[in-house]
């Protein structure tokens, strides 16, 4: 029976009653050891009526075992795996062992974790329950949190508890289990060992802050006048912060050893067999097992060997001698094999040992592979201890800090790097290593120009490929065309091509443009993420954003289903920003909010900057001031200190296009301009021309026809090698603009293929023809303008064209809203893969969602369109992705 709980208890049942109407949810339960959190999940537990349960819990000696605690919560369930898209099930095959060679890619682990569950909860729903998960092993800590924060429509409940300040990163439901009421205390005292004397009572509760487990066992231990107040309480009183550290020392000799193997070993069977050499034969064993349970420190549980409380196996172990400890993992690693054998090895070693360090990094392999990154760093960190030589000890080093880099914790992966640097000696090869990872740590969370400095001391392809990226995330164009010539000593190839080949053209070598034409001739060849990045960057060192676009967005493809090993947050920015140019608005706003999301998750601060960044610009589009603003700030001050110009550029992008969007032009030309100009301190390049149509459009709008010419000058020198026909739509709506010359806009409605800015195109020569007192030309233009602008959520620019059609004499109703506005940006997503001919299975491996999430959003989606099948969906999708230009327009 539970004293004092309502509170807590009501909480618990929320959440699990909400997860049953299919608005999942996690509550971390938050306390000191005794509290009594494990009472209040065994409580919430056993009220559940319907739903199915699964439980599992962290065992300090477990906690460096990868995936121990995911195997035994979701082994009851694994007869469901089939169901699951088959890169999610391969990775929780692989993470519970069933099967070899994962992919290593810990977010497509957790989806796969979170399918598992969905599919277990079926109809009726789950509850997760996780017990202790301060010694949760890091690679079922870092899936199950995954899970855990993609709850909002699952039929899921997941309950966490944890001693202390442990973090549960990303679960903000937080229950602090405090001390007892003082009546409930009262009452707890007095059904165990019947009611204490008033100032007893008061004392005790004083004493131990009213902690259900100190209460409880310390009043065991008073004596009936002590508890009577006949006689004064001891001074200090029994047990103190060790509660069980008397009980542990009245043990027998045999039954200290059966607890000290089982404090550090759970399988009862390897216990007992371990007990059996080192005290004197089965029967003395048994019974100092039997002595265990008779005093309730331990007990048998199934196969395993269970403590009362976790305090008593802290207890025991803290009671033995280092070298005691050490003889127990000695006979525990005769009698273990794999993962346990290591850490008993480990945990027997006195002083260094290479071959506990080679199997310890063994265990690291094993988990690298299955996507525990976390393990793999702990077990390769405890590796490099026992390293006798200085250069195996630093390449462990680094090794492991790679893993902790890809596990999401950037700052540890720093300490284990700098230690890897100092030890790293004469060792050239390893010594370069370290360096480029040294580089690619401050590219993806720290400052950027230091990590231009620091990769551009290498000479090898890949590491100028690294300093190129770095230097262009800085907006540094002079190290790019240093480094791309430095390139061009290397041999012929798609990345020698495309690095080589963006620092020639930058520097206005004729030989730049060929170069580029060359690699992106092999794009078809390429098959993985980050090849197709490169092609993206090929192809906007060309002027070519149309096809920059699309490679990026075959990147993200590429990515989702190959298992990047913790990148997928930076190939998701590309793809948010390709939708967004794209005129995808809702589905670029999706793809950031993913990749945001993820970006926090792995510590890739500069990358949350970039997805921020790109938020702010939609916002802008969307016509939401707050939202802009507040983004392109939040997205700044990561940024600007890091020097990840690109990012602080688009961040200043957004709040240059919110002025345009609202018409006023004075301001956007001026927020353009200082964006046009490239160079350290100033606007990045990549940023300039991609907004010089939009600086363009802003002068005109402000009456600047000087400064809109001079801007078209510059906007054809920065595209004069683009052929692709939508960089030339915008080449030719730039020189209608500035020049008032409507053949020119004529022609860019004719290339256009991207229906978003097409629609731009039509607003301008719309406005123009209407001033120009031709209202029926200007109609046509603007009624398609407007419909466009609607479906595509960028409300300034739709009220902009609703009101120059009434100024034209057109007063007909508003259009009808897009066929799929109705839809959330993740049903839009689902919706367009849908369109694309893919099974629900492949949509749940592509979005990281369970199959049964995506068949729940298309329930969703029919009878919003007034649709019944797939069909019906793919047609619409197909039909608002149809360009809006032609020759009928003009």
């Amino acid at each position: 029976m539970l004293y004092g709980r309502s509170v807590e208890i009501g909480a618990l049942d929320e959440v699990i009653a909400r997860a049953g109407h299919g608005r999942g949810g996690a509550l971390v339960l938050r306390g000191e050891a005794g509290a009594g959190k494990t009472a209040l999940l065994d409580a919430a537990a056993e009220r559940i009526e319907g739903m199915g349960v699964l439980r599992t819990g962290g065992v300090e000696s477990e906690s460096d075992l990868a995936f121990a605690a995911l195997h035994q919560l979701l082994w009851p369930v694994t007869g469901l795996l089939d169901a699951l898209p088959g890169p999610q099930r391969d990775a929780v095959r692989a993470a519970l062992g069933h099967a070899s060679g994962g992919t290593g890619d810990r977010f497509l682990l957790g989806a796969g974790v979170l399918s598992l569950l969905v599919e277990a909860a079926g109809p009726e729903g789950l509850v997760c329950v996780v017990d202790d998960f301060q010694w949760i092993d890091r690679a079922s800590a870092d899936a199950l949190l995954f899970a855990a924060r993609r709850l909002g429509t699952e039929r899921i409940a997941m309950l966490f508890a944890v001693r202390g300040d442990a973090p549960v990163k990303g679960v903000p439901s937080t229950v602090d289990v405090r001390g007892l009421p003082e009546d409930a205390a009262a009452e707890l005292l007095e059904s165990r060992h019947g009611l204490p004397a008033a100032p007893v009572r008061r004392e005790l509760i004083k004493l131990t802050g009213a902690n259900p487990l100190a209460l409880v066992e310390i009043a065991a231990r008073l004596t009936p006048a002590q508890l009577a107040d006949r006689e004064p309480l001891p001074d200090p009183l029994p047990g103190g912060a060790r509660l069980y550290g008397d009980r542990v020392a009245g043990l027998s000799s045999p039954a200290r050893l059966v607890a000290l193997l089982a404090a550090v070993e759970t399988d009862l069977e390897v216990v007992l067999r371990a007990a059996e050499r080192l005290a004197s034969g089965p029967e003395a064993v048994a019974v100092a097992f039997a002595e265990l349970e008779e005093c309730g420190l331990a007990g048998a549980s199934g196969t395993g060997v269970r403590f009362r409380h976790p305090l008593m196996r802290s207890a025991v172990h803290e009671a033995a001698a280092p070298a005691e400890v050490r003889r127990v993992h000695a006979a525990l690693a005769e009698l273990t094999a794999g993962d346990r054998r290591a850490w008993h090895l480990a945990g027997a070693a006195l002083g260094q040992a290479e071959p506990v360090a080679v199997a310890l990094a063994e265990v690291a392999g094993r988990a690298r592979d299955r996507g525990g990154y976390g393990a793999a760093a702990t077990a390769l960190t405890r590796a490099a201890e026992l390293t006798p030589e200085p250069r195996a000890r630093a390449a462990r080093l680094k090794d492991a800090a790679v893993s902790a880099w890809l596990a999401g914790r950037p700052g540890q992966a720093e300490s284990l790097l700098a230690e890897a640097r100092e030890g790293a000696g004469g060792d050239s090869t390893l010594a370069m290593e370290i360096t480029r990872l040294r580089g690619r740590f401050e590219l993806n969370s720290g400052n950027a120009a230091e990590a231009v400095r620091i990769l551009a001391a290498g000479d090898s392809l890949d590491m100028l490929a690294d300093a190129v990226e770095a230097a262009s995330h800085v907006g540094d164009t002079a190290a790019v065309v240093e480094l791309g010539r430095r390139a061009t000593a290397h041999p012929e190839g798609f990345l020698r091509d495309t690095v080589a080949g963006i620092g020639l053209t930058l520097d206005g070598d004729a030989a730049g443009p060929g170069l580029l034409r060359r690699a992106l001739a092999r794009a078809d060849e390429l098959d993985d993420a980050v090849g197709c990045l490169w092609a993206t960057a090929a192809a906007s060192a060309l002027g070519e954003s149309d096809l920059a676009t699309g490679m990026a967005e075959r990147a993200g493809r590429v990515a989702r289903v190959s298992g990047m090993a913790g990148q997928l947050p930076v190939v998701l920015g590309f793809v948010a920003t390709a939708d967004r140019l794209a005129g995808r608005l809702a589905h670029s706003r999706a793809v950031s909010e993913e990749g945001l999301a993820l970006a926090r998750e792995a510590g890739y601060e500069n990358t949350v900057a970039a997805h921020l960044a790109n938020l702010a610009v939609l916002a802008a589009l969307r016509g939401e001031e707050e939202s802009c603003e507040r983004q392109a700030r939040e997205a700044l001050a990561i940024a600007l200190p890091h020097r990840v110009g690109l990012s602080a550029g688009v961040a200043s992008y957004a709040q240059a296009m919110l002025e345009l969007c609202l018409g006023r032009y004075a301001s956007a030309r001026d927020r353009f301009r200082g964006l046009a100009v490239a160079g350290p301190g100033a606007g990045h390049p990549t940023v300039a021309w991609r907004t010089m149509p939009d600086l363009i459009e802003a002068a005109v709008g402000a009456g600047d026809e000087t400064g809109a010419r001079a801007a078209l000058s510059a906007y054809e020198r920065s595209t004069e090698h683009a052929v692709t026909p939508e960089s030339r739509a915008l080449l030719a709506r730039c020189r209608g603009l500035a020049e008032a010359d409507e053949e020119a806009f004529g022609e860019a409605l004719r290339l256009h293929t991207n229906p978003f800015e097409a629609a731009r195109t039509a607003l301008l020569l719309g406005e123009r023809l209407r001033r120009a007192q031709q209202p029926g030309r200007a109609r046509a233009h603007l009624r398609t303008a407007w419909e466009v602008f609607e479906q595509a959520g960028a409300r300034p620019w739709a009220r902009r064209a609703q009101e120059e059609l009434r100024a034209a004499g057109e007063y007909g109703s508003a259009p009808s809203p897009g066929v799929l506005d109705a839809l959330t940006p993740q049903e839009l997503r689902i919706a367009g893969l849908v369109a694309d001919g893919l099974s629900s299975k492949q949509i749940a491996a592509r979005l990281f969602l369970s199959p049964r999430t995506v068949e729940y959003h298309l329930y969703k989606i029919y009878p919003k369109l007034g649709i019944g099948s797939r069909t019906d969906l793919a047609r619409l999708v197909v039909l608002r992705k149809a360009p809006v230009a032609g020759d009928d327009m003009l």
